[in-house]
C-alpha cells in the first residue's frame, strides 16, 4: 500500500508529537549553550567551496551578479569554514543550528538537506567537547531517559566508553591498525590488506588504505558502538582527519573523535588544525583523491586559509541534530523527524 504524503492531515497528526519533541530538544540545547556562554551565529549557506573532503559531495549553483556574469558557488556541507573565520575575527565560543547540504546521501539515516549543530571553544582541549556530548545526549533524552534506534538502546546517563580507533580495530576486527601506519602518519595499503585477508574480510584489489579502513569501520566496528552507553571513538588516523591537528608526540593519529549511540554516528569533533600551509597540503591531497575517484574537484577557499593564519587554538564539533532527535524519539527514519522532508 502506498503511503500517503507527509502533508495530509492524518499523517501530520501522527507525526506532530515527534516534531514538537524536536522543538523541545532544540530549546533545551539552546538554553544550555546560552548558559555556557556560547553566542549563536547564523552563517550564510552560499560559499566558495562546499568543503574539501574526497568523499563529500556538494550542491553547486550559479550566483549571477548585477552585470549578468555567473560565478560558481556551493551550498555548504558544514558551517565550519564560516565559523572558523568568526573565530579568527575574535569570537571565542560560538554555536549554530545550520541547514547543510550533501549530495549522494539518502536513506534511513541520511537526507540531502539536514540540520547540523556545530559549536567551537577557543583555547580549550578537544576532550571538553566529549563532556559537552554527554550533556547534550542527556538533555535530549528527556523524560524517557534512553535513546533508541531499532532494537538498540543507549543510556546517556551511563558512563561513556572512550576507546581509540586502533583499540576498536583490535577488539572488534582482530586487526593491528597502527602496524599499517608509519611514524610520520604515512599509510601502507599492503600491510592493511594483509591484515584484512588474515581475518577473512572481503576487499577489492584496487582498494585504497582508506577504502579498507572504512569497510572495517562500517562492517565490524560501528555496529558495536554506543550500545548500552555512548561511545567516544577517539584518535583517528591522521590520514583520516584532514581538519584536525595531530596528537602531540604521535604523528600517526589526530585529535579527532566521533560520538556514537545505538550504533549510530552522531557527532564528529576535532582539536582544530590552524596551520594554513599544512591545511592546504591536506586539501590538495583530498581533492587529488576526489579527482581520481569521481573525476571532479572543488575549489579551495583561499579566504579560509588566510583566516587560519590568525585563528587561535580551538576545538570544534558538528552534531547531526536530526539523528539526535531520531534516537530521542525512537523514530526509524530521518524523514520522520523533519517538519518538511526533502522530496524523493
Amino acid at each position: 500500500m502506498t503511503e500517503s504524503p507527509w502533508w495530509t492531515p492524518e499523517r501530520h497528526a501522527d507525526r506532530r508529537p515527534v516534531l514538537l519533541e524536536r522543538g523541545r530538544i532544540q530549546a533545551a540545547l539552546r538554553g544550555w549553550l546560552a548558559g555556557e556562554g556560547f553566542v549563536e551565529v547564523d552563517p550564510v549557506a552560499l560559499q566558495v567551496s562546499p568543503g574539501n573532503e574526497a568523499h563529500l559531495h556538494g550542491f553547486g549553483t550559479q550566483a549571477i551578479g548585477n552585470d549578468g556574469v555567473g560565478r560558481r558557488m556551493y551550498l555548504h556541507s558544514s558551517p565550519e569554514f564560516a565559523m572558523k573565520k568568526l573565530l579568527a575575527a575574535g569570537e571565542t565560543r560560538i554555536a549554530a543550528f545550520a541547514h547543510v547540504w550533501r549530495n549522494r546521501e539518502r536513506g534511513a539515516l541520511h537526507s540531502p538537506e539536514f540540520t547540523m549543530l556545530e559549536w567551537y571553544r577557543v583555547d580549550e582541549d578537544y576532550t571538553v567537547l566529549m563532556q559537552d556530548c554527554a550533556t547534550i545526549l542527556r538533555l535530549a533524552s528527556g523524560a524517557g531517559g534512553v535513546l533508541r534506534y531499532r532494537d538498540r538502546v543507549c543510556d546517556p546517563f551511563a558512563e561513556a566508553e572512550r576507546l581509540s580507533v586502533a583499540e576498536a580495530f583490535e577488539r572488534y576486527a582482530g586487526i593491528d591498525l597502527l602496524a599499517s601506519i608509519a611514524p610520520d602518519g604515512a599509510t601502507d595499503v599492503r600491510v592493511l590488506g594483509a591484515a584484512l585477508d588474515a581475518v577473512e574480510m572481503r576487499r577489492a584489489e584496487d582498494d585504497t588504505w582508506s577504502d579498507m579502513l572504512s569497510r572495517v569501520l562500517s562492517e565490524r566496528v560501528e555496529p558495536q558502538l554506543g550500545l548500552g552507553c555512548m561511545t567516544l571513538l577517539d584518535r583517528y588516523p591522521a590520514a583520516e582527519a584532514a581538519l584536525a591537528r595531530r596528537v602531540p608526540g604521535d604523528a600517526r593519529v589526530a585529535e579527532r573523535f566521533e560520538l556514537y549511540a545505538c550504533g549510530v554516528e552522531l557527532a564528529n569533533g576535532f582539536g582544530e588544525l590552524t596551520n594554513p600551509d599544512e591545511q592546504r597540503r591536506r586539501f590538495e591531497a583530498e581533492m587529488d583523491e576526489k579527482q581520481r575517484v569521481y573525476g571532479e574537484r572543488y575549489p579551495v577557499d583561499e579566504d579560509f586559509l588566510a583566516a587560519l593564519a590568525v585563528m587561535p587554538a580551538a576545538s570544534g564539533i558538528a552534531l547531526g541534530f536530526d539523528r539526535l532527535v531520531m534516537l530521542a524519539t525512537g523514530a526509524p527514519r530521518i524523514d520522520d523527524v523533519m517538519w518538511v522532508p526533502v522530496a524523493h
